[in-house]
């Protein structure tokens, strides 16, 4: 049974990652062109990274032709900054950046990362000089070394795209002077920012658009002109407030696994099941659900993590001391975890994924989580004992060595050593844990293997910190 299920899994799960893996590879079956609009609005920050992150890896996967960033932002944090660039860097097809009706500073950094830059008419781009995240002045010495850095970052984007990287880079440099022929557009001591007019103005021989690869009226007029009237089928992505609670959420993961696991396990230590399991699930999957929102995961791993938790139920309720369906359905747990907090992409073999740093972050929340479990677990087992909470749990008895027991007195618990070998008949249903009753006393058990309903004759085999152990009398029913 164990050796099936798990050849089962094994079988599932490479299945699932062949079909994540060839997505990419197939070819688009011919129809209108299309394309995904992913709105970039506010500020550059962690939010707009799971924004972009999300649309583009679903462009992917939907076999989009064109990415267009329908873009309006003052600018932000150049971490995140750069980290969209990478993910749009990863789309095989056309990126476009449409300025509606401002692309400044982070902006313009993402906007030169793209193949095309279009303008609304009244769009602005530019002013890119780095600042503190105050908006003060850096350092002289640190400021240059940004500024060196991020036009070497520049140039190797915009190699081939006429005059973008000279005028990028006088965005970001005030010593930079941008000269074409003999036409200086903007002179040294200054940053530059260009209006949609300035930057569809051509320069050159042959004549050249200064930055701009057109201008249109709005999302509709630059389909009609990119894609010279050709039928578009156009997916936009839709923006919530998950984004903003998304960002809050990853940063707290660790914590949140960690009391998720040690719910699980006090759970997973206490008969039946109740609060404990409630909150492990929610917490974990909040955990899953922060990184859906971020673009991180898909629904494979809370699938995979489903099927973990399904093997841990059949190790308690009916193979109980199968200790590989637990250690199978645990590992699982911890693997899907891993795998929804990783960066991976349609298009990126596993291999490429684990050369790279994909698993290095979620690695470490994952030890961050269990770190913080044991934490809790040892402060738990150390000072609960002493307060009113722990007197309160169903497992109270247990830990001051008696067995859990329903209308008995505590000094009750003295007596369970005698009951083993005894016959008792259960007083409710055993799925697997219920009550069985002996001399008109009733006690905590549970049935090693299957279930029974109330009235069935049972046979005490041991006793444990948490009730009795019984099975079947095969003699029949009261």
């Amino acid at each position: 049974m164990t050796k099936w299920l798990l050849r089962l899994i094994g079988l599932w799960l490479g299945c699932a990652w062949c079909a994540a893996g060839e997505t990419a590879g197939v070819p688009a079956a011919s129809g209108p062109v299309a394309v995904y609009v992913i709105p970039v609005r506010d500020q550059i920050g962690s939010a707009a990274l799971y924004i972009v992150r999300r649309g583009v890896k679903e462009a992917i996967e939907t076999k989009a032709t064109a990415v267009i960033l329908d873009m309006k932002t003052p600018g932000g944090a150049l971490d995140s900054t750069f980290e969209i660039m990478e993910a749009l860097a990863k789309f095989p097809g056309d990126t476009l950046t449409y300025v509606n009706n401002e692309a400044i500073s982070a902006g313009a950094f993402i906007a030169a990362s793209t193949d095309e830059i279009w303008f609304a008419p009244d769009g602005i781009i530019g002013a890119a000089a780095p600042v503190s995240m105050g908006g003060q002045e850096i350092d002289a010495t640190m400021r240059q070394k940004i500024v060196s850095y991020l036009k070497a970052r520049v140039r190797s984007s915009s190699e081939g795209k006429g005059y973008r990287g000279q005028v990028i880079s006088a965005m970001i440099d005030a010593d930079f002077e941008l000269k074409i022929d003999e036409t200086i557009l903007k002179s040294k001591g200054e940053l530059l920012s260009l209006t949609a007019a300035e930057a569809v103005k051509t320069y050159g021989d042959p004549p050249q658009p200064l930055l701009a690869a057109g201008l249109a009226n709005d999302m509709d007029d630059l389909l009609a002109k990119r894609f010279a009237g050709a039928a578009t089928k156009v997916t936009t992505l839709q923006i919530t407030w998950s984004e903003g609670l998304a960002v809050w959420l990853n940063k707290i993961s660790p914590i949140l696994m960690g009391l998720g696991m040690l719910a699980l396990f006090i759970e997973f230590k206490t008969p039946g099941f109740g609060v404990f399991g409630i909150a492990g699930i929610i917490c974990l999957g909040v955990v899953f659900l922060s990184s859906y929102i971020a673009g991180l995961s898909g629904h494979e791993p809370v699938m995979v993590f489903a099927v973990g938790v399904l093997l841990v139920l059949l190790e308690l309720f009916f193979f109980p001391g199968v200790v590989v369906l637990a250690l199978s359905g645990v590992l699982l747990m911890l693997g899907s975890l891993v795998w929804s907090m990783a960066d991976l992409w349609p298009n990126e073999p596993l291999s490429v994924a684990w050369s790279g740093d994909a698993f290095v972050r979620p690695l470490g929340s994952l030890g961050l989580g269990i770190a913080i479990a044991i934490a809790l677990g040892l402060a738990l087992a150390r000072f609960i004992p002493r307060g009113w909470f722990f007197s309160r749990l169903a497992v109270a008895e247990a830990v001051s060595g008696s067995a859990q027991m329903s209308g008995a007195a505590p000094e009750a618990g003295a007596m369970l050593p005698g009951l083993v070998g005894r016959t008792a008949v259960a007083a409710t249903g055993l799925y697997p844990s219920g009550q069985i009753e002996i001399d008109g006393r009733r006690y905590e058990a549970r049935l090693e293997v299957g279930s029974a309903a109330a009235g069935t004759r049972v046979i005490v085999r041991r006793r444990t910190d948490f009730g009795l152990i019984v099975e079947r009398d095969e003699g029949g029913a009261a």
